[in-house]
C-alpha cells in the first residue's frame, strides 16, 4: 500500500515537473514570435495585402471536438495572425490616432497577464490597488486637472467619458434632492447638456448609454478650427454639464478652456472635457499652453491606449470630486469586502477587471517628466514635417496644425479618396480619410513613439508619389 501511494505521488510530481517544462517552453515560443514581429515592423507592409488576407479563411472551421495542445494553437495563431495584423505599432501607422506600445508598458503588459490579477477590489490585489493609486497620483500631477483629482481606469475613452458623465448627473441630480441611483431618471429634474458642433461620437455615446440622449443636445457654433466659440454660449446654471474638448481629433484644436470655464463656474455648471488624447499636450513645457484653464473643469476622460502609448484598452477617468464618481458607481447590497483606504471597484463601470495600471505605471516610470513630454514634442515635431512637405508639393493642408494632427486635401473629395485608397493598398504608411467641415480630407495623426524622421520621409515621399500620380 505504501509502495503504491508512493508511486502515485511520484506520477503527480512529475506530472507537474512535465507541466511545468510545457509551459516554459510554450512562453518561450511566444517570446521568439513576438520578437520576430516586432523586428519586421520596419520593413514589412502597415496594412496586410490582399494575398495575406486570405489566410484568414484558416480560421474560420468547425470547433473540434477534442482539446488541442497549447502549442499547436499558438503556432496557428501566429501563422495566420502576424500576416494579417495592421502593423499600428509600428512608426509609420497614423490613423485613428492610435499609438504604438512602449517597450516598459508591453512587457508589463506580459507580466499583468501572467500575474492574471483582478483590480476590482483591494483584497484580491493589494498590488493592483496600489499601483493604480500611484499612477492617480502621477497622473494628477502630469495632466491639466485639478490636484485634488483621483483617476478611474477604464477601457478607453468612450468609457471615461460615460463614466464622467453618470457622475456629473450624479452630482447635480444630488442637489436638487434627487438619488438617480436609486430611483433612475424617470421624472427626475431634467438636466441640460451643451456641446460643441464637432464633438467626437465616443461623447455622444456615453451621452447616450448614460441616458441623456445625443439628440437633445444643445450644440454651440464653432469656429474654422473646430473650436467653441465663447461669445456664443447658451444660458447656463446648475442643472447643465458642458462639455468642452481637448483635442479635436480632425484638427487637434482645443476650445478656450480659459475663456468659458470661468463662465461655466459662475453659473453653477459642470464641466467635462473630453482629452482623449489632446489632454497630454499639458504634460509638454512646450505645448501646455494649450490646455491652459482645463485644470478649472470638474472631470476629463483621457485615453492612455493614444499618445502615452501603452497597449489596449486603457481609458483614464478624473474626478476634481472622487466622491462623486464612487457614489456614481457604487453597488448597493454588496457582500464584497470594502476594506481599504481606495475600493477600486468605485472608480469604473466594472466590478472583475484587468489590472490597467500595471502598463500605466511602467510607461510613466520608463518615460519620467521628461520622456512624456518628449514623447508629445517629437510626434507634434513630425507632424508639422508632413504638413510642410505636402504642403511645399502643392497639397492643401485644411487646419492649424497646432499638435500632432494634420488635414490635407488633395482636391475633389473623388480624388481624394481614390489616393487615400491607394495610399492603404500601397503598405508604405496608413493614413485615413475624414470630412472636414465639408471638405474631403486625409488626415494624418502622429501618435507613436516608434515614428522616426526616417519614417516621415519614407511616408511623405510614399504620399507624393502616389498623388502625383493619380492626380497625373
Amino acid at each position: 500500500m505504501i509502495r503504491k501511494l508512493a508511486i502515485y505521488t511520484l506520477l503527480i510530481i512529475l506530472n507537474k515537473i512535465n507541466n511545468t517544462i510545457n509551459m516554459k517552453n510554450l512562453l518561450e515560443k511566444v517570446t521568439a514570435y513576438s520578437v520576430e514581429y516586432l523586428s519586421s515592423l520596419k520593413e514589412r507592409r502597415v496594412a496586410p495585402s490582399v494575398n495575406d488576407l486570405e489566410l484568414l479563411k484558416k480560421l474560420d472551421q468547425p470547433l473540434q471536438e477534442k482539446p488541442l495542445e497549447a502549442k499547436e494553437v499558438i503556432q496557428e495563431l501566429n501563422e495566420v495572425g502576424s500576416r494579417t495584423v495592421v502593423a499600428n505599432a509600428g512608426g509609420r501607422f497614423f490613423g485613428f490616432v492610435i499609438g504604438g506600445s512602449l517597450p516598459a508598458a508591453l512587457a508589463a503588459n506580459w507580466l499583468a497577464g501572467t500575474w492574471d490579477q483582478n483590480a476590482g477590489l483591494a483584497i484580491a490585489s493589494p498590488f493592483a490597488s496600489h499601483i493604480e493609486d500611484v499612477c492617480s497620483k502621477w497622473l494628477v500631477q502630469l495632466l491639466p486637472v485639478a490636484k485634488e483629482s483621483a483617476a478611474g481606469f477604464v477601457t478607453g475613452v468612450t468609457t471615461a467619458n460615460f463614466s464622467a458623465i453618470v457622475a456629473s448627473r450624479h452630482a447635480i441630480l444630488k442637489k436638487q434632492g434627487w438619488d438617480v441611483e436609486a430611483n433612475g431618471l424617470f421624472n427626475a429634474p431634467e438636466i441640460k447638456v451643451i456641446v460643441g458642433e464637432e464633438v467626437h461620437g465616443s461623447l455622444l455615446k456615453a451621452l447616450s448609454i448614460a441616458g441623456l440622449g445625443h439628440e437633445r443636445l444643445i450644440k454651440v457654433p464653432v469656429d474654422n478650427q473646430g473650436r467653441m466659440k465663447a461669445n456664443v454660449l447658451p444660458e447656463l446654471d446648475e442643472r447643465t454639464i458642458l462639455c468642452l474638448q481637448a483635442g479635436n481629433v480632425n484638427t487637434g484644436s482645443f476650445d478656450p478652456a480659459k475663456e468659458i470655464i470661468p463662465l461655466a463656474k459662475k453659473k453653477g455648471a459642470w464641466v467635462h472635457v473630453d482629452g482623449a488624447f489632446g489632454l497630454w499636450a499639458g504634460a509638454s513645457p512646450e505645448y501646455k499652453y494649450l490646455t491652459e484653464g482645463y485644470e478649472l473643469a470638474d472631470s476629463w476622460a483621457t485615453d492612455a491606449h493614444k499618445w502615452l502609448n501603452v497597449p489596449y484598452d486603457s481609458g483614464i477617468v478624473l474626478l476634481k470630486n472622487p466622491d462623486n464618481l464612487r457614489a456614481a458607481m457604487s453597488m448597493h447590497g454588496a457582500y464584497l469586502d470594502q476594506a481599504g483606504d481606495r475600493i477600486p471597484y468605485q472608480y469604473t463601470p466594472e466590478l472583475s477587471r484587468k489590472a490597467r495600471g500595471i502598463e500605466i505605471w511602467a510607461a510613466l516610470r520608463s518615460l519620467g517628466r521628461n520622456g512624456v513630454a518628449e514623447l508629445i514634442e517629437s510626434t507634434c515635431k513630425h507632424a508639422k514635417r508632413f504638413a510642410e512637405g505636402l504642403s511645399n508639393a502643392g497639397y492643401t493642408i485644411l487646419n492649424d496644425v497646432v499638435i500632432n494632427q494634420v488635414l490635407v486635401s488633395f482636391g475633389e473629395a473623388e480624388t481624394t479618396n481614390k489616393i487615400i485608397s491607394e495610399i492603404q493598398k500601397d503598405g508604405t504608411c496608413w493614413c485615413g480619410g475624414t470630412v472636414w467641415q465639408g471638405k474631403t480630407a486625409m488626415r494624418i495623426s502622429v501618435s507613436s513613439w516608434a515614428t522616426t524622421d526616417e519614417d516621415v520621409e519614407k511616408s511623405l515621399a510614399a504620399i507624393i508619389r502616389i498623388a502625383k500620380q493619380k492626380n497625373g
